[in-house]
């Protein structure tokens, strides 16, 4: 049986119990066994003295050692020690050796006698290499320094996973002495770590052989039992130099700090993360609500689980001033609600859109009457009751586990607009100091945007209300032509769009269309001093060319900006029409029986622009024949050449034949919705006056 054979077998001892096979150690030494009798010959010879000393069994029995193993010149001394171990005596010390090929071996004895059943006299001599038993003894001596004076954590475990041994490092960072744990399995001692997982690893490495290195965990160890630690722990399985397996080595460093510093860097980074996605997605437009839920949703879930945003009602009514009323209590309309997973806690925040009245002891309450944030870390039972509209949101923000919380102002220009208020429930970290500034910075940039939204929405209403009183109301009393009319005013601002119907001397009807350059009230203005010009002008029956050159005479006097307009003159009773335009589209004409195209006109430079000339160009106008003036924002999309536009509209109009009303119905369903630029659009159908009747009276009677 060879010496691996050996290593991995095991006996059966007389108790019953299971003895192991030899350790390891006696292998690496690989301890030889020489017994000489009271003569000092060789009687006894193992083979690991064969190995050490060079000879052969049957070359040393029987052979006295000091003939055989020993030098001339030491074979006194070797004679002296004989005979005091035969006294008795034992010795252990290094002893030069003689091999076969004439070298000298640096031998470690240890030496005794022995006695046999006779009462003779034998001297047994345990032998191994000198400088094997000096490594041995410089790495244990090592090894066991660096374990008793390492400051990293090294633990020992067999195979069944109980501990062996914990270093005196470990035993600090732990707060158990090595006796405490000696026998147990780490769940037993330490209940605070993840066991299953750190089992789990040693039996990897127990099975597979291959270390496991920079294992991080995190738990709460005796020393400290309030705080989480993190630490990184290595696994390497121990086997003896046979091979055969012992356990597992467990190196532990305590990396809290590091761990605490990077989570630091990480929830930094994340936070700036935040700010720079909240300048992308809050503010994309200039609507109230959507900008509340852009806010609510960049919050979620990466600062809250659930967010609510909430504005006074005074800023939904565009109050020049958002107030809170004298009683100290608000009134709040919900505008956005996100949250970060499932949950009912949604249904405790205001409905959006809804109404909420909060008295003075509420926490939003305050937030915008003291205009300061309101941290509230650790929620208690009567802080969710001050929180929640009523008794039974707050039940259900109990419900759902709601333990931190922020009311942060969204100010903006030196008003509170409303508040955001941010709940954690899934999330088991408080909110702290950080999360609250960084709630305020999302609150101000997402104030901002708010409060230039309802300014915006002031302005708009303002042009949208002088655009509108400017705009032509259809003529009652003509008989010769069937006028019908829409106007939509852009999604994102009012324009300075308008059209017009004028009747005229002898008969005659003036249809106008025109766009100033530009947005808002500026823009309205602008139209409505050119439409009153276009009134005054055509009193005094000017020709269309002629008209348009006065219009742009006076357009720059009525400040900085540039118009397009279109003017056409339609006799009825011939059906003659003169048309002119001043970089306006071309209306679309179409014939009663239904074909339809675009006049086609010299385009002539907008108003504002001077000194270029005007020009007209007359069309018959059948009975039946319908005329479409209209503006640029029903025809021209983005990423849309105006071509397209162009060709629907004549298709559409084409298509659609009957009452004027229903056809203005059906052309802005088919090619707005909601408009990007303001839409006016005017259709003039010609209808021949009826000749006077003849009289039926004779000659005289009709004189008389």
């Amino acid at each position: 049986m060879t010496t691996h054979d050996r290593v991995d077998q095991q006996s059966e001892t007389g108790d019953g119990s299971v003895a192991a096979g030899p350790g390891g150690v006696l292998d690496l030494l690989r301890v030889a066994a020489v017994v000489l009798d009271a003569d000092g010959r060789i009687a006894l010879w193992s083979p690991e003295a064969e190995q050490l000393f060079g000879y052969r069994a049957a070359e040393a029995l029987g052979r006295r050692a000091d003939k055989l193993l020993v030098h001339p010149r030491d074979r006194r001394a070797a004679v002296d020690l004989f005979a005091r171990v035969r006294a008795g005596d034992t010795w252990a010390g290094v002893f030069p050796v003689r091999r076969p090929d004439g070298t000298t071996l640096k031998v470690e004895f240890r030496t005794m006698g022995l006695r046999d059943v006779h009462g003779d006299v034998y001297a047994l001599g345990l032998a191994a290499d000198e400088g094997t038993v000096r490594r041995l003894e410089t790495d244990l001596a090592v090894s066991g320094f660096l374990i008793r004076q390492s400051p990293v954590g090294l633990a020992v475990f067999d195979t069944e996973l109980r501990w062996l041994r914990a270093n005196p490092a470990l035993q600090q960072m732990n707060a158990v002495t090595e006796a405490q744990v000696r026998g147990h399995r780490i769940g037993e001692v330490l209940p605070g770590l993840d066991s299953e997982a750190i089992e789990g690893a040693m039996r990897q490495v127990l099975e597979s052989g291959e270390p496991l290195l920079d294992q991080q965990s995190i738990g709460r160890s005796p020393a400290d039992p309030d705080h989480d630690h993190a630490w990184s722990e290595s696994y390497y399985r121990l086997e003896d130099p046979s091979g055969r397996i012992l356990g597992i080595a467990v190196s532990v460093m305590d990396i809290s700090r590091r761990h605490r510093e990077a989570s630091e860097v990480a929830e930094a980074r994340e936070r700036l993360a935040v700010i720079a996605d909240a300048s992308v997605r809050i503010g994309t437009t200039l609507d109230l609500r959507q900008t509340a839920q852009e806010l609510a949703d960049v919050t979620v879930p990466r600062l809250a689980d659930l967010a609510a945003v909430d504005v006074l009602d005074s800023v939904v009514h565009r109050e020049a001033t958002p107030r809170v009323w004298t009683d100290g209590s608000a009134r709040f309309r919900a505008l956005a609600v996100a949250a970060g997973y499932p949950t009912g806690a949604v249904h405790a925040a205001d409905p959006v859109g809804e109404i909420a009245r909060y008295d003075p002891t509420r926490v939003i309450t305050q937030c915008v009457r003291d205009a300061r944030p309101v941290l509230l870390p650790y929620v208690t039972e009567q802080d969710v009751r001050r929180i929640a509209r009523d008794d039974a949101a707050a039940e259900v923000l109990m419900r759902e586990g709601v333990h931190s919380y922020i009311a942060a102002p969204l100010t903006a220009r030196g008003s509170v607009l409303g508040t955001l208020s941010l709940h954690r429930t899934l999330n088991p970290k408080p909110f702290d100091e950080e999360d609250l500034t960084l709630a305020c910075e999302l609150a101000i940039r997402a104030a901002m945007c708010i409060d230039n939204a309802r300014l915006y929405a002031r302005e708009r209403d303002a042009a949208l209300t002088l655009q509108r009183s400017l705009l032509s109301q259809q003529p009652r009393d003509l008989e010769s032509m069937e006028i019908a009319s829409r106007y939509l005013p852009a999604v994102s601002a009012a324009g300075g769009d308008w059209f017009d119907v004028l009747p005229l001397p002898d008969g005659r009807v003036g249809l106008v269309v025109g766009d100033v350059m530009g947005k808002g009230i500026h823009a309205a203005a602008i139209m409505g001093q050119l439409r009153t010009a276009t009134r005054a002008f055509s009193r005094l029956g000017l020709p269309p060319a002629t008209l348009l050159c006065h219009l742009d005479e006076i357009t720059p006097s009525l400040g900085e900006s540039i118009a397009t307009c279109l003017y056409a003159v339609c006799d009825p009773r011939t059906g003659r029409c003169e048309i002119s335009t001043a970089g306006h589209l071309p209306p679309v004409l179409v014939q009663p029986g239904g074909s339809a195209e675009l006049i086609d006109l010299p385009t002539g430079a907008p108003l504002g622009v001077g000194g270029v000339p005007f020009a007209s160009v007359e069309r018959e106008l059948a009975e039946g024949a319908l005329l479409a003036l209209f503006t640029d924002g029903l025809v021209e999309k983005r990423h849309q050449p105006l071509d397209v536009g162009l060709r629907t509209l004549v298709q559409l109009l084409r298509r659609h034949q009957g009452p004027l009303e229903r056809i203005c119905d059906h052309v802005l369903a088919a090619l707005h919705g909601a408009p990007d630029d303001d839409v006016a659009l005017l259709l003039a159908r010609l209808c021949r006056p009826r000749p006077p009747e003849r009289s039926v009276l004779p000659a005289d009677q009709d004189r008389s």
